[in-house]
Formats: structure tokens, sequence, C-alpha cells
């Protein structure tokens, strides 16, 4: 059996009487091309990330700073029915139920002032101090570090900002 001969270009056929299958650049990638693909994947990987890990700093911060402020609002609910702020030994558990220390436990609201305390975003609980030191109450967040001060991602998260 004879393979047929493709129209253009004669070719002659080898020994056998059958046309040689020529392998030509279309048939694959170089070296280069795969490299050069290869980089580029790369700096395309390497702008993402660039972009997108800061993103998830950014975001744990802005959570942070969400969840203090459904701290005070539940705080100020607390204030209301009980016309005090939980003292800081009491602390934000005052939240979900009633603190021993609490004068007139009829006005404390059932259910609580809050479903659930949230942790800051590192996993860590929020602090709470009664007085605080920028207003009736303080609530703030160590930042990424788990330490008093920092910059950045380390700095602190609080209520008076």
């Amino acid at each position: 059996m004879r393979r047929r001969l493709a129209a253009g270009p004669a070719r002659r056929p080898d020994e056998d009487g059958f046309t040689p299958v020529r392998r030509s650049a279309e048939h694959g990638f170089t070296l280069v091309e795969l490299m050069v693909v290869i980089v580029i994947i790369g700096l395309l990987a390497t702008i993402v990330a660039i972009n997108v890990i800061p993103a998830g700093d950014r975001a744990r911060v802005d959570k942070a700073k969400a969840d203090i402020a459904t701290i005070e609002q539940a705080l100020e609910m607390y204030r209301l029915h009980n016309l005090n702020y939980p003292s800081t030994g009491d602390g934000l558990s005052a939240l979900l139920t009633p603190p021993p220390s609490l004068q007139n436990a009829q006005r404390y609201q059932r259910g609580g002032y809050i479903k659930k305390l949230p942790d800051d975003p590192w996993g860590r609980p929020y602090n709470y101090s009664a007085p605080g030191r920028n207003g009736p109450f303080d609530i703030w967040s160590y930042g990424a570090d788990g330490v008093e001060g920092g910059t950045d991602d380390n700095a602190d998260i609080g209520s008076w900002q």
C-alpha cells in the first residue's frame, strides 16, 4: 500500500517507496519559546502577588475597625439600659451575660447586647477598659504583631481612631 503524494512541491519517496514525513519547526516549540512563555507567566504572577497580598492585610484592619464599631454600639445599648458602661473587670463579656457586679439585673436586656464577641482578625480577643484614656471606654486590638505600638499592619487599632 502506497501513500499518496500531497500536492505541492515534489518530494522523492524513500527507498521503500513511501514519502518521508518531514519534521518542520511548526510541529513543536523551541526551548527559547518555552522559556519566554515561562518568564511572562512569572512576571504576571509577580504583579498579581504584589497587588493581592497587601489587600489581605488591609482587609484585616478594616474588619477590626468594623468589629470595634459593632462592639461600641453594643456598649452604648448596655449604657442606655444600665446607666453606665461595664467596668474593666466585667469586660466585654458583660455584653453577652449580666455581670455579677450589675446592681439592677432587671434592666439587663434579655439575650444580651451582642450575639457573639468577635476575636480580632489575628485571632486574639479585643481589649477593653472603662474608663478609657480616650473617652468613657476604649476598645482596641494590638494589630498583627499582638504587642502595643507598631506601624503599618502592626499598628494598634482602637475605638478612638
